[in-house]
């Protein structure tokens, strides 16, 4: 992704299924297509990453002296 300003998780869910939809409908020139292919991957690879920060924030949690789970005080950036 070489945009200046970082895509949103919303947005590059929605340009990931943008590219799914035009290689389905198979109406794009193969060498197009190669480079749709291409620009999915790094948006998958980019939501991956996106989703591994959430999830790794969503793991934060401690055990009491009870041993009891207490969800710790997290920030999630967008």
């Amino acid at each position: 992704m070489s945009s200046k300003k970082e895509k949103t998780f919303k947005e590059a869910i929605g340009a990931l299924e943008e590219i799914v939809t035009r290689l389905e409908k198979g109406e794009v020139p193969l060498e197009d297509s190669l480079k749709l292919y291409q620009e999915g991957k790094n948006l998958a690879k980019y939501l991956e990453k996106k989703l591994s920060v959430v999830e790794e924030k969503v793991k934060e949690l401690v055990k009491t002296e009870e041993g009891t789970v207490k969800a710790r005080p997290t920030t999630i950036e967008e």
